[in-house]
C-alpha cells in the first residue's frame, strides 16, 4: 500500500512539473498582434467651425414719448402685431405748477390786449367809414387788432398744451397719444397704467414706452475665436442651428465680421453677423439662442483615411498598408501626401488607392 502512494505521489508531481514547462513555454511565445483594417473611400470632406450666439431682429426701436406725464391707458401687449401709425398708450400730461402760472399769466394779459385792440380798432373803423381817417391808418388799426387775436389764442393754445398735452387744431397729431413708428411686432412693453414717463432731454434717454420690431428681417449675432476669423469672409454660406427648435436648420449668409476683437474667457472674439432665410411657416423669438456652423474648406470626391491612421514624423506622414491577412497579417510603411482634414478624416492626397486598407488601432483580445 505504501508502494502505491509512492507511485502516486511522484506521478502528481511530473504532471505538475510538465504542466509549467508547458505553461512557461506558451508564456515566452512571442503574441501575434491583430490591428483593426481601416478601408480608404473617396468622399467628401468639409472642415468648419462654430460660433455661438443668439437670433435677433435687426432692428429693434424703442418707442419713446415726446411728452412727459402718466400712462392713462396701454392698448397693447407684448406680441402683437403692429401697424406704423397705431396707438400703444396714451399719456396723461401733469403740468409744472411754474409753467402752468406762466401760461395762465399769458391768457390774461392777452384778454386785456385783446379787448383793448377791439375798442379801438372799432372806434378806426366808424371813424373810417365817417372819412375822417386814412385808409393806411384804418389798415394799421386792423392789423394790430388781428395781431391782438392771434396772440390771445396762442396762448389759450399755449395753456391747453401745459394742461393737457394738445389743442383741439392739433388733436390729430397729439403727442399724449404713443404711436409705431414702423411695422412689426411689439416685443416688450416695460410700462404700465399709472407709471410715470418723461420725454427724452440732454440729460436723460426718456422713457422706453415699447420695444418693437421687424420679426421678417433677423439676423444671427455670434463670436468667433481669433483662430478662426483670418478663414472667413464676408457672404460665406452659414448654417444655422437654434436651439429649441433642434429638428430644423436655416440658412444664413455672412453679413459682418467685426474688425475689433473682444477678450471672452480669456479668449479673443471677434463678433460676426449672418442674415437669416426662415420660412413663413416657422416662429423664431428674439433670443433664441443659436450655433452658426460655417463652411472653411470643402474638398469633393477625394480618397479619405481615418486621421489616426495616419503616423507622423518630423515633416513627413506615412500610413501601414496591408499586404496580406493569412496566415497573419502583413504591413508596409508607405509614405504619403496628406490634404485637408475635418478633425474625422483626412485626404490623402498622393501614396494611396481607393479602397485600399490600411492599418488602424490593435485589436483588444480581452
Amino acid at each position: 500500500m505504501k508502494k502505491f502512494f509512492r507511485f502516486f505521489m511522484l506521478a502528481i508531481l511530473a504532471l505538475i512539473l510538465i504542466g509549467t514547462f508547458v505553461f512557461l513555454y506558451q508564456k515566452s511565445k512571442p503574441q501575434t498582434v491583430v490591428y483593426e483594417t481601416l478601408k480608404a473611400e473617396v468622399t467628401d470632406l468639409e472642415k468648419t467651425t462654430v460660433a455661438t450666439g443668439k437670433v435677433e431682429p435687426r432692428d429693434e426701436i424703442l418707442i419713446k414719448p415726446q411728452i412727459s406725464g402718466i400712462i392713462e391707458e396701454v392698448y397693447k401687449e407684448a406680441g402683437q402685431s403692429i401697424k406704423q401709425g397705431e396707438v400703444i398708450a396714451k399719456v396723461k400730461v401733469i403740468p409744472e405748477l411754474g409753467q402752468l402760472n406762466s401760461a395762465e399769466s399769458r391768457v390774461r394779459l392777452s384778454e386785456i390786449n385783446f379787448k383793448q385792440s377791439e375798442t379801438d380798432f372799432s372806434r378806426i373803423k366808424k371813424l373810417f367809414e365817417s372819412k375822417l381817417i386814412s385808409r393806411e391808418e384804418f389798415e394799421k388799426g386792423e392789423i394790430a387788432f388781428k395781431q391782438a387775436r392771434e396772440e390771445r389764442q396762442t396762448a389759450k393754445d399755449n395753456l391747453q398744451i401745459i394742461k393737457e398735452g394738445i389743442t383741439k387744431n392739433s388733436a390729430a397729431f397729439s403727442s399724449t397719444l404713443i404711436r409705431s413708428t414702423i411695422n412689426g411686432l411689439i416685443l416688450d412693453i416695460p410700462v404700465k397704467k399709472g407709471n410715470s414717463v418723461i420725454m427724452s432731454n440732454t440729460f436723460n434717454d426718456g422713457t422706453t414706452i415699447a420695444t418693437v420690431a421687424d420679426m421678417n428681417d433677423l439676423i444671427f449675432r455670434g463670436n468667433i475665436d481669433e483662430t478662426e476669423v483670418g478663414r472667413i469672409h464676408e457672404g460665406m454660406p452659414v448654417k444655422l442651428t437654434i436651439g429649441a427648435l433642434q429638428k430644423l436648420t436655416f440658412n444664413a449668409v455672412l453679413e459682418y465680421i467685426s474688425p475689433k476683437g473682444v477678450e471672452n474667457n480669456g479668449a479673443n472674439q471677434f463678433e460676426i453677423k449672418a442674415a437669416i432665410s426662415a420660412p413663413d411657416s416657422v416662429t423664431i423669438r428674439a433670443g433664441y439662442s443659436a450655433n452658426a456652423e460655417i463652411v472653411l474648406q470643402r474638398a469633393k470626391k477625394v480618397i479619405a483615411i481615418p486621421e489616426s491612421a495616419i503616423e507622423f514624423k518630423g515633416d513627413s506622414t506615412f500610413v501601414y498598408l496591408l499586404t496580406d491577412s493569412v496566415p497573419e497579417q502583413k504591413f508596409k510603411r508607405q509614405a504619403v501626401t496628406i490634404g485637408m482634414s475635418d478633425g474625422i478624416k483626412v485626404e490623402v492626397k498622393k501614396g494611396l488607392s481607393a479602397k485600399a486598407k490600411v492599418r488602424g488601432a490593435e485589436v483588444d483580445k480581452k
